[in-house]
């Protein structure tokens, strides 16, 4: 089955403008707050019509405002789960399960059984009795994603699936939840801002910004090159912009970095990881061939490593170790100077 996407409309104060194709697999929107995922999992399902543009789902035309087409949500071929699940406070698990097909005229026998049999593979077959406020937030969620699933739908959409729920419950849910997508059948698209996430579920992941798609691949080359400082952010990358010539990157906004690569040329990012960034109070001696000065904004802890905001002619953030921070006194405020070796600076085509 097949997603197709080409479409505008606009949300509060957000242009949603996206053009994007889903096949048979797990994709993951991620993308920071007011992006427009969730606009966009509302267009799909028939929840919102859009404004210009068409969305198609198996070469069926959902919506299309120029033809006149709008097919509603309830004739959607469309499974959801909502951020905080939605389920009906009144019905047990079971009949909460059992409530897609009831609304397609399927038997109330045959609909309880079929939702007996999901709540069986979601692991919840003992609380089919239990009505949601009985419910912990792990099971809820298991009992939302059933509900979704039971009608098989074509399009499966996840909003924030795993928001509501703590650290620990997110870890072990996390695993169940790929495990019960991957057993799905058709495009399955998951809706969330936390990188692991992504990583975990999906087979593929979109970036979503500002209303519109800037990276769209595997999530272990969207780490390797960043096209946007959130998700250089997101990945713990320092990310620059410029034009590179003969082994030097002059950026955007000033500032000069080397790189080993000789042979690049025109508009390209430059990434740093922290790690690859040393710090000195004074310009260093040495092999590498970038030396910056700069001011120390912030000094965060993470664990066994300290991550340090350094302002100067190249913005950059070190990630050193503890022992560091105190033998240089590294404080907001301090003047000093961040080395990296050319070597450790990837260049990439802008």
């Amino acid at each position: 089955m097949t997603i197709d996407l080409a479409f505008t409309t606009r949300v509060g104060v957000l242009d949603l403008a996206v053009d994007l194709t889903v096949g048979d697999e797990i994709v993951a929107i991620l993308g920071p707050n007011g992006a427009g995922k969730t606009s966009l999992l509302r267009a799909i399902a028939g929840l919102a019509a859009i404004d210009t543009g068409r969305i198609t789902i198996d070469d069926v035309v959902v919506d299309d405002p120029t033809a006149g087409v709008f097919v509603p949500a309830a004739e959607r071929p469309v499974g959801m789960v909502f951020q905080d699940y939605l389920l009906f406070p009144f019905l047990t698990a079971r009949d909460n399960v059992a409530f897609p097909l009831r609304s397609r005229g399927v038997a109330r026998r045959d609909a309880r059984t079929q939702a007996d049999d999901w709540l069986a593979r979601v692991g919840l077959a003992e609380r089919a009795d239990a009505k949601p406020h009985e419910l912990s937030g792990g099971q809820a969620q298991r009992v939302a994603l059933a509900r979704a699933i039971v009608a098989d739908p074509r399009v499966l959409l996840l909003d924030e699936p795993l928001a509501a729920l703590d650290a620990q419950a997110r870890a072990d849910i996390r695993r169940d939840l790929r495990t019960h997508l991957a057993g799905a059948a058709g495009a399955r698209l998951v809706v969330t801002h936390d990188a692991v996430d992504a990583s975990v579920l999906a087979d593929r992941v979109v970036i979503l910004e500002a209303g519109r798609v800037v990276q769209d691949g595997p999530m272990q080359d969207i780490a390797l090159h960043p096209r946007s400082p959130y998700v250089a952010d997101l990945v713990g990358l320092n990310l620059y912009r410029g034009t590179a010539d003969a082994g030097t990157v002059r950026l955007e906004g000033g500032g000069l970095i080397v790189v080993a690569d000789q042979s690049v040329r025109g508009s390209v990012y430059a990434s740093v990881h922290p790690r690859a960034v040393a710090v000195h109070l004074d310009d260093p001696r040495g092999s590498a061939r970038n030396h910056w000065p700069g001011t120390v904004v912030e000094v965060d802890a993470l664990g066994d490593r300290v991550r340090v905001r350094i302002e100067g002619a190249v913005p950059i953030v070190a990630e050193v170790t503890a022992d560091a921070v105190r033998e240089l006194a590294l404080a907001p405020g301090h003047a000093v100077v961040a080395s990296v070796k050319a070597t450790e600076v990837s260049v990439y085509p802008a």
